[in-house]
């Protein structure tokens, strides 16, 4: 998505609100960079749409918190999946 930023800000904060997004699932949905992302939302929307920006903001915060358990299910997968294939040393 090359395109200037005026409205992206707009865009991608619809984007979050809509689907209760990461700021890297925005990312990957819209083909831009993490940290582009997060200047739209935490810096340019606030000026072109503070009611948007106070439901990212508080989206983007729940987010915050969930990530260290959304990080232990994805460690668990992985280790399950080794396990499961019988190439873990220790999970046979």
């Amino acid at each position: 998505m090359k395109t200037r930023s005026e409205g992206r800000a707009v865009m991608l904060g619809n984007y979050i609100t809509e689907n209760k997004a990461t700021v890297r699932a925005a990312a990957g949905h819209f083909g831009i960079s993490k940290s582009t992302v997060h200047k739209d939302v935490s810096e340019r929307l606030q000026l072109e749409d503070p009611e948007l920006y106070a439901r990212v903001k508080d989206i983007l915060e729940i987010n915050k918190q969930e990530r260290h358990i959304r990080g232990g299910l994805a460690t668990k997968r992985k280790y399950e999946a080794i396990a499961g294939s019988g190439k873990g040393r220790f999970y046979r």
